[in-house]
């Protein structure tokens, strides 16, 4: 089942400098920055005190998020929705002919992570995460 907006990835092009400005503006908080080199990003997760978490990704030198960043620029690059059983989600919308892009799960920096193809959803690149 779906359990709502789990977080929000944006992509910059300086993690640290992203996160004080966040700080500064809104209060918030980072927690742990990860590099995550299958996907060529380093991440870092902001929270707040209510609401959704903002996931920071700046991409790694030669990677494919670094050639996102530098076609489109700085901004939202996807939704991510909390799940309780990725595999079942990605079962029900095969079976409603939702266009994926990753047919079973993968790890990603909270837990199993699959994405739908933005052509099903309206240009909104959506992350469904199953978290540890």
């Amino acid at each position: 089942m779906i359990q709502g907006v789990g977080h929000i990835g944006i992509l910059v092009r300086d993690l640290e400098q992203s996160a004080r400005l966040y700080n500064e503006m809104f209060g918030a908080t980072l927690a742990e920055v990860k590099v995550v080199e299958e996907q060529g990003v380093k991440v870092g997760m902001l929270s707040f005190q209510h609401g959704p978490l903002l996931e920071l990704l700046e991409p790694l030198p030669n990677s494919r998020m670094a050639a996102a960043l530098d076609k489109r620029g700085e901004g939202v690059q996807h939704i991510s929705f909390d799940v309780d059983d990725i595999e079942k989600e990605l079962a029900k919308l095969k079976d409603k002919m939702v266009s994926l892009i990753d047919q079973s799960p993968r790890q990603g920096v909270e837990g199993k992570v699959a994405f739908l193809h933005p052509r099903s959803t309206n240009g909104v690149l959506v992350e469904l995460c199953q978290k540890e």
